[in-house]
């Protein structure tokens, strides 16, 4: 899948703002992805959809999406209304890389494969990372679960 590129011009004191989200029909089940990108007055948005698949990963993808649309090094930030990918990217993904990707009860990481594209994609940036509430009306949490949602039921419906 091929994700087009939002253009910024790396200019540090301009932020990208990235609203994220995920959606699965079912748990596992065809599932999507959605980002709007927003940047100068420029909006971009972008979704993508997988055929067997679960939320948590869909709203990991989202993120990593968003991120690799970037084409330079940027000042990011990145709404989520995912408690998942916010929690594990600021507070738990360096003691999973500590301890070679395994939880503090010593088990395997899941999704450990995202999580290691997310931390690559991340490390190009500057990004503060934001918990919203999902579907309670936040305008870019909107559109980017309508995305995400939408690109699900495609895949689905053929």
């Amino acid at each position: 899948m091929t994700v087009p590129s939002f253009v910024v011009s790396g200019d540090t004191d301009q932020v990208v703002e990235i609203s994220t989200d995920g959606a699965c029909l079912g748990n596992p089940g065809p599932g999507g992805w959605g980002a709007v990108l927003r940047y100068r007055g420029h909006e971009k948005r972008i979704s993508g959809a997988v055929p067997d698949t679960t939320n948590n990963q869909m709203e990991l993808t989202g993120a990593i999406e968003a991120l690799a649309a970037l084409t330079k090094p940027s000042t990011v930030v990145l709404y989520t209304d995912s408690s998942y990918v916010r929690n594990g990217i600021t507070k738990w993904v360096a003691g999973w890389q500590r301890n070679g990707w395994r939880t503090a009860d010593k088990k395997p990481v899941k999704n450990v494969e995202l999580w290691q594209r997310l931390v690559d994609e991340e490390s190009r940036h500057s990004v503060t990372w934001k918990w919203v509430k999902g579907h309670n009306g936040d305008h870019y949490n909107e559109i980017a679960d309508e995305l995400a949602t939408s690109a699900a039921k495609s895949l689905r419906d053929g």
